[in-house]
């Protein structure tokens, strides 16, 4: 299908993956109104207003989708991250972010840094009331207000998918504040930009401090807990698995940060029970999933819970996990491989500004930790747990993640082809070009 409109846009010369449901390999693409109006055959849509880009030679991808960046903690650090020695910066003390001015700036530099790497969407896991009070002051209501009104008035730069926060970041939440917050008024605007997709709620804290709720002990005879709060062990579980019945019956996609085993057993075990119960109605998904058993695992499988994990996370962090577990912790933790073995809809990320949120990177880290032989299907599977997988998870698969006929325009062109190029290699392909709704926002 194309249009007969000239088109606003086209890029030719180079090569376009389109990570269509064919694998379809073009080398132009044209774009009007914001939409893929034609891909392979574009010289019909060339007209006097149209801006014509050679890409020589370079190839354009699908805009990439971080589905799990803290993108106004990321505009009050940058270029500081938490792994990178930016620890003094994460607000112990005065909050990053005081007041609306400032919440605005960092809304709009996220936007900044994501456009110079090719980053077209992505997710802000946990902003709401669970962090008004939060040392930060990057997780607010207010914060949530500030991107609806960024949205509003046409600034953004890349496309955003929240999840609000009824508990602390981090920290402890309760069920009432959960259920008062699950039927709190929230701001609206063009789901296509700015859209509240559901809830994010946080199981237990991380192994490398101790925190991950797990069936084996730690160093010190411990086995961390749930953050759920209650009166012992059994009520914190039942209060877990009442947020996520709630939040799945009001339709609203939860994504649960669970990294020991026994709090992702417990989540996908209440994720299961919610569905059972009233239907498939979201898209959830674990959150990190660090040390999930391999057979909790293919029933995530089986109930389409996705998988949302941070290898360059895994790399760095695998000594600690050792020192806190032991070696064959560390050793299985975050098995990728498997969980794209058994079709799980795999999303990678960088949770930045804990680490940097250039996907070059934390793609060869994936690589790397998987094990994997080079290849291109290898590539191809990476780069769409950036895209494809990315859309699914934001439920947008319909209109992005793809280059197709009647999709956004969002698009990244590289300086280099990444599916001939290996894992390792692709930190060092330059990005040339990012394209958003048919805008270009970024151009080196």
């Amino acid at each position: 299908m194309t249009s007969a409109q000239p088109a606003d846009l086209v890029l030719t010369g180079g090569t376009v993956l389109t990570f269509d449901g064919a694998d379809t390999v073009a080398s132009a693409v044209a774009v009007t109104d914001g939409l893929i109006t034609a891909v392979g055959e574009v010289d019909h849509l060339i007209g006097p207003k149209t801006h014509v880009v050679d890409l020589y030679g370079r190839t354009a991808l699908p805009g990439i989708n971080d589905s799990h960046l803290h993108g106004a903690w990321l505009g009050a650090m940058w270029p500081k991250t938490l792994l990178g020695g930016g620890l003094e910066a994460a607000g112990d003390g005065e909050p990053l972010l005081k007041n609306a001015a400032e919440r605005r700036a960092a809304i709009i530099k996220a936007g900044d840094i994501a456009a110079e790497l090719g980053i077209t969407s992505y997710t802000e896991p946990g902003l709401g009331p669970g962090e008004d009070e939060g040392s930060t002051g990057c997780f607010s209501t207010d914060v949530l207000r500030e991107y609806a009104a960024v949205a509003a008035e046409g600034k953004l730069r890349a496309r955003v998918t929240v999840l609000r926060l009824f508990g602390q970041l981090d920290g402890p939440s309760t069920l009432a504040d959960f259920e008062r917050g699950l039927v709190s008024p929230q701001p609206d605007g063009d789901p296509r930009w700015f859209n509240i997709a559901g809830v994010k709620i946080f199981a237990d804290g991380i192994p490398p401090m101790r925190s991950a709720w797990t069936h084996r002990c730690y160093a010190d005879g411990s086995s961390g807990h749930l953050l759920v709060d209650g009166a012992d062990l059994a009520d914190r579980e039942a209060n877990l698995r009442r947020m996520v019945d709630l939040a799945h019956q009001a339709g609203a996609q939860i994504g649960v940060h669970a990294t020991g085993d026994r709090s992702i057993e417990v989540t996908v075990s209440a994720m299961a029970d919610a569905i059972a119960a009233h239907g498939p109605k979201g898209r959830h998904y674990l959150i990190h999933g660090d040390l999930v058993d391999r057979a909790v695992l293919a029933r995530a499988a089986e109930l389409g819970i996705g998988l949302n994990t941070q290898p360059g996370i895994a790399v760095m962090t695998a000594p600690w996990l050792a020192a806190a577990l032991d070696e064959d912790a560390a050793r299985t933790a975050w098995p990728l491989r498997e969980a794209f073995d058994l079709g799980i809809p795999v999303c990678l990320s960088s949770d930045a500004p804990v680490i940097e949120p250039d996907w070059r990177q934390w793609i060869a880290a994936a690589a790397q930790w998987m094990g994997a032989e080079p290849s291109p299907a290898l590539m191809r599977q990476l780069l769409g747990a950036y895209t494809v997988n990315a859309a699914r998870q934001d439920g947008a698969e319909s209109w992005k993640g793809t280059l197709e006929v009647g999709k956004v325009a969002d698009l990244t062109v590289l300086e280099a082809n990444p599916l001939e190029l290996a894992p390792a290699d692709l930190p060092n392909v330059g990005v040339a070009m990012t394209v958003v709704d048919g805008r270009i926002v970024f151009e080196r």
